[in-house]
């Protein structure tokens, strides 16, 4: 859903559902400027629970420190790898909420993410400062902002929405991809589930021949997407 709101009509205080704390928002972005820029604008709107991250573990760290948190990032000026790190970042994080916020983002990027995940906010740096705090009122309340540019790509229909192909899992199934993406052997999981080699070789068989994989790293790639493993969990 595409909100916009008046960032007047905003309670300034926005808090955390589960906690009633104040949101924590944590400031992805090596730009000083625009780091500055956008610390003003927050404590501007009484919003001052604020942490920076400049580089990929940095940020892994602060959301397991604020699982809550509203991430503002300039993914054009961090260290991620690729977009799928990012989603897979994002997809573990599952109580974050998500703003991109670049001077330019291309459209191949924009397009992929946008349909891999929707629920990611997108705001340009050259927009004005209602839609930049629209953005980020809307994700401090679990809504999504879409700048105009990123609308226009997501409403495209030419383009289809990558679904999650998870679902065609069983639980049990879910349960042993996770230890697969976690870098168990077969033998190692059977001992620790109490299962035959051969049970867990099945499900192994399966759940490539359902996700269409060949390899641990693709294994891996669903377990993040879907939200099996926690990026923390795994790097540490």
């Amino acid at each position: 859903m595409f909100m916009v709101y008046g960032y007047y009509e905003y309670n300034i205080y926005l808090c955390s559902e589960k906690t009633g704390k104040m949101k924590t928002f944590i400031i992805a972005d090596n730009q000083d400027i625009t780091k500055e820029g956008l610390i003003a604008v927050l404590k501007e709107s009484h919003l001052t629970d604020i942490v920076k991250a400049k580089n990929c573990n940095e940020l892994r760290i602060k959301l397991y420190q604020y699982p809550d948190s509203v991430v503002i990032i300039d993914y054009t000026l961090f260290d991620f790898a690729s977009a799928e790190q990012l989603l897979n970042m994002k997809a573990g994080a599952k109580n974050s909420a998500w703003i991109l916020f670049s001077d330019e983002l291309e459209e191949s990027f924009l397009r992929y993410t946008l349909l891999s995940d929707k629920t990611i906010n997108i705001v340009m740096k050259h927009d004005d400062k209602e839609e930049i705090l629209n953005a980020i009122y809307s994700a401090s309340n679990n809504d999504i902002y879409h700048c105009e540019t990123a609308a226009s790509i997501l409403n495209n229909t030419k383009y289809k929405v990558v679904t999650s192909d998870t679902e065609k899992l069983t639980a049990a199934e879910k349960a042993i991809l996770r230890e697969i993406a976690l870098g168990k052997m077969t033998k190692e999981i059977a001992y620790e589930k109490n299962l035959s080699f051969h049970t867990v070789n099945t499900h192994r068989r399966n759940i490539f021949r359902k996700l269409e994989i060949n390899n641990l790293h693709e294994a891996t790639k669903y377990a993040f997407r879907s939200g099996l493993i926690d990026p923390v969990e795994y790097y540490l």
